[in-house]
């Protein structure tokens, strides 16, 4: 058999392939990478909630006379800030992908 035939084999195999997947169902998106995100998404909701209550609670030692470290609970009410700064930069972004994602055109 030439090279050419060969060839000409090979592509009218992979059309044939192409065609039988083309006729199945439709492809679904997998619902364990959207899991994996929900999962991520939510381990750091937690996170950022669980510094914000530790910074809460230093403040509330600091105003009640509890604790004298005025510097270690601003620190903590400062890192609770930025988390949550970054976890709402992240939720807009994701926000801004799946609106691009569903604008696309078909």
């Amino acid at each position: 058999m030439s090279s050419i035939t060969q060839v000409q084999q090979d592509l009218l195999g992979r059309m044939q392939q192409l065609a039988g997947a083309a006729e199945g169902q439709p492809i679904r998106p997998s619902s364990m990478a959207a899991n994996a995100i929900s999962g991520s998404f939510e381990a750091a909701l937690r996170s950022v909630d669980a510094e914000q209550h530790k910074a809460s609670a230093a403040m509330a030692a600091v105003d009640s006379g509890k604790s004298d470290d005025l510097v270690g609970a601003m620190i903590d009410s400062q890192k609770a800030s930025v988390s949550f700064s970054a976890l709402l930069q992240v939720r807009n972004k994701l926000t801004t992908a799946f609106d691009d994602v569903m604008r696309m055109p078909l």
